[in-house]
């Protein structure tokens, strides 16, 4: 089963194609028609903790790109240095799968997988904006990252580092709320698994 808008000239571009994919997983899932590919194994298994969960994801439209919302169960594995992260649907079929080492960043969604020089790039081709996915293994902890500039308290719970609001209020219950409020605006909330 082939998957995908085509423009005269080319093929979608990266975020058309996975936001076709998020939108697509369903409806291919229930027919067992879709899936991600095997991770490459050199990256496959990074060392280190993993946080899994719920996010939610808007990125506010901007001049040059459209407004992006994703909702997806993640699993945010390893390090900022060789780590992983998975994206999958309600009933579990993976929508994307991102691995990064010193040597590599690969995505593999359903149409294929694209290497990038950086996350940053990766965050930027996808949603138009780069997304500090290094500082997220801190920052769901509720620290502040500690390879970035050191953090500003946020009454009543949270900080603020290089950007971005840290709202911890719910932290107990599992909850973080990441905000960037320069244009254009990012906000990812998530629900951690106990």
């Amino acid at each position: 089963m082939t998957l995908g808008v085509t423009r005269l000239g080319g093929p979608p571009p990266l975020r058309r194609r996975l936001r076709l994919a998020l939108l697509a997983l369903p409806v291919l899932g229930a027919l067992g028609c879709a899936h991600v590919p095997a991770p490459d194994p050199i990256t496959s298994a990074p060392t280190g903790a993993t946080l899994s969960g719920r996010l939610a994801l808007n990125v506010a439209a901007s001049a040059e790109h459209e407004a992006q919302v994703i909702s997806a169960a993640f699993e945010l594995r390893g390090n900022a240095a060789t780590g992983g992260l998975d994206l999958s649907t309600p009933l579990g079929t993976l929508i994307a799968t991102a691995r990064w080492s010193p040597s590599e960043v690969l995505l593999t969604v359903p149409q294929g997988a694209q290497r990038f020089a950086s996350l940053d790039e990766l965050t930027r081709k996808l949603l138009g904006e780069p997304l500090p996915l290094p500082a997220l293994f801190d920052w769901l902890r509720g620290q502040p990252w500690a390879e970035a500039a050191p953090a500003q308290d946020m009454p009543p719970a949270g900080f603020r580092q290089i950007g971005w609001e840290i709202d911890l209020a719910r932290l107990d219950e599992g909850w973080v709320r990441l905000h960037r409020s320069a244009a254009p605006e990012i906000t990812l909330r998530a629900r951690l698994d106990r």
